[in-house]
């Protein structure tokens, strides 16, 4: 168990620094007039195929190891698993690492935790801070609500923010229309020693 572990932590920065590099095909949201729905599919498609699961969504243990929670979609870093300090590597060799769920990442940055994206009003998207202007500009600037803290690592917004302003709306409608989860993700911690 502790070797698959292993190999799941050494395989996963590989398979994410991958899906993060692949731009997805052209955007074939509608044009204006078009459907709602073929915007809302879009978005959907761009969230899938840009692996936003992979870090906003916690893993559970099946058949054929960590898949995600689908009943905790895209809710981000769950609060019940609390990090307090950055992970100490005890070699030159490893720079970052990551928990169970793949919801929160420590590096050279600190730990980043990845934020609830559901529509829960009180700590997702819809929570009255964000709004699509600012979910578009923090994806082309990579500053968390657009205009404060940078967004932390391995969030490729470098990438997502080469999306046409048509498929940025598109996944902010989407992610608008699923489930919301109630769950509080902590601020990021600063690198050890900048404390």
């Amino acid at each position: 168990m502790l070797r698959d572990a292993a190999n799941l932590f050494i395989a996963t920065p590989i398979l994410l620094a991958l899906s993060a590099c692949q731009q997805p095909p052209a955007s074939s949201t509608a044009a204006p007039g078009g459907s709602a729905s073929s915007s809302l599919e879009r978005g959907k498609f761009l969230v899938e195929y840009g692996g936003c699961h992979d870090c906003h969504t916690p893993k559970k243990l099946g058949p054929n190891g960590p898949e995600p929670d689908m009943a905790r979609m895209l809710s981000g870093h769950p609060e019940t698993q609390a990090v307090t300090a950055p992970f100490q590597p005890t070699g030159e060799v490893w720079t970052a690492a990551t928990n169970d769920h793949l919801t929160a990442w420590s590096g050279p940055w600190g730990v980043s935790f990845a934020p609830n994206l559901t529509p829960d009003l009180n700590t997702g998207l819809r929570s009255g801070v964000w709004t699509e202007a600012l979910f578009i500009q923090a994806m082309r600037t990579g500053k968390h609500v657009g205009t404060s803290r940078e967004i932390l690592p391995p969030m490729p917004w470098q990438a997502i923010g080469k999306l046409s302003d048509d498929d940025l709306k598109a996944m902010w409608t989407f992610l608008g229309t699923i489930p919301p989860v109630l769950n509080h993700v902590p601020d990021p911690l600063p690198p050890a020693g900048a404390r």
